[in-house]
């Protein structure tokens, strides 16, 4: 995991395993969207989300293009763009997959704001 808006596209022609900016034809809108959620994020927005084993990993304003961050084909994200039209962002919440129960508290304050931005966009 790790703290980070990534948008599309989370391919790219040469399959490189990172380091690729894939652009799609929407690249403005999913940079918009996703600093309006990153921005409101209390660890997201500072770009460094400091997840244990990555902490010299970076994202400039707390978004990412997919594949430039690393490579996934056939991911739901770019599926659901090609052929469904519907514009998704990922959101990686947490350096932990599966925060225990005594975090889940402060999960949600951390991404409240976020959240609220992210609907308003609609």
């Amino acid at each position: 995991g790790s703290v980070v808006a990534s948008y599309p596209y989370d391919d790219s022609p040469t399959h490189s395993l990172r380091g690729v900016y894939s652009k799609s034809a929407d690249d403005e809108v999913f940079k918009y969207l996703a600093k309006a959620y990153a921005s409101h994020h209390p660890i997201m927005r500072t770009g460094k989300p400091n997840c244990p084993g990555e902490e010299g990993e970076t994202f400039q304003d707390g978004i990412t293009n997919g594949a430039q961050w690393y490579d996934v084909e056939g991911g739901m994200q770019d599926y659901n763009y090609v052929w469904a039209n519907c514009f998704e962002i990922t959101l990686e919440l947490s350096c932990c997959k599966y925060p225990p129960a005594s975090e889940l508290q402060k999960e949600w304050e951390n991404n409240r704001e976020s959240l609220l931005a992210f609907i308003e966009q609609v």
